[in-house]
């Protein structure tokens, strides 16, 4: 049986892909306030802005490739069981072949319904040829399509998925988060005592009062280069 190899993927993830996300609620978002884009007051207060913004992302989504960590990240389902759990809302992680991904924050491919965004009838994938929300375009229960996104204040449902399958890990990898994001910082208590845990991050981080965590300083490629000689031994 191969052994449990849980990821927990951030911004720093995709930087060298070229595609940003925001990194805290008081930030900027491709030169937007957060609080303009990515919280439920914004979008009550312009929908149409909101929606033009994430078509606008969409749109440099597509054109953005998964960089080598993420292609590495996949290649380890050959000798692991993976599960990567991401903050991210880009479909990198599945572009370079990951199978198991656990989007904590929602995915920007999708649109969903404004009454209740977690309601699977009207969770709706758009494609590259049709990736645009129409102002006014509404969903089956009637009410206003929106982003497939969890703003800023809002439940993160995923959350429990993720908490379980890190508490079977037998491996676990952080890549790219600051860790001061919760609840997805929260995960690493759930990581049972003895379960070798590894940071990749070019930047110092507060790792949450564990003295266990190997540090790789270095960005999500060389950092995962690294981490593959580790785990395959060579």
């Amino acid at each position: 049986m191969k052994k449990k190899l849980v990821f927990l993927t951030g911004a720093g993830m995709s930087v060298e892909s070229g595609f940003k996300t925001f990194r805290g609620a008081d930030g900027l978002w491709e030169n937007y306030p957060v609080q303009q884009v990515a919280t439920h007051e914004g979008w009550e207060a312009d929908p149409v802005l909101v929606n033009n913004f994430y078509n606008g992302l969409r749109k440099k989504l597509y054109a953005a490739q998964p960089n080598e960590g993420h292609r590495i990240v996949a290649s380890l389902q050959k000798e692991f069981d993976v599960t990567v759990v991401t903050q991210n809302v880009d479909n990198l992680h599945e572009k370079a072949g990951s199978e198991k991904v656990i989007h904590l924050h929602g995915e920007l491919t999708k649109v969903c319904s404004s009454r209740d965004q977690f309601d699977e009838r009207y969770v709706r994938e758009l494609s590259e040829d049709d990736c645009e929300v129409s102002a006014g375009e509404k969903a089956g229960d009637g009410s206003l399509l929106r982003p497939f996104i969890v703003f800023f204040g809002e439940s993160v449902p995923m959350i429990s998925a993720a908490a379980d399958i890190t508490s079977e890990a037998d491996v676990f990898v952080i890549i790219g988060t600051s860790l001061n994001v919760y609840p997805a910082a929260g995960l690493l208590h759930y990581v049972r005592p003895g379960v070798p845990v590894y940071l990749i991050d070019p930047e110092d981080v507060a790792a949450g009062g564990r003295y266990n965590i190997r540090h790789i300083q270095k960005g999500a490629s060389e950092g995962m280069k690294e981490l593959r000689k580790i785990l395959l031994g060579g």
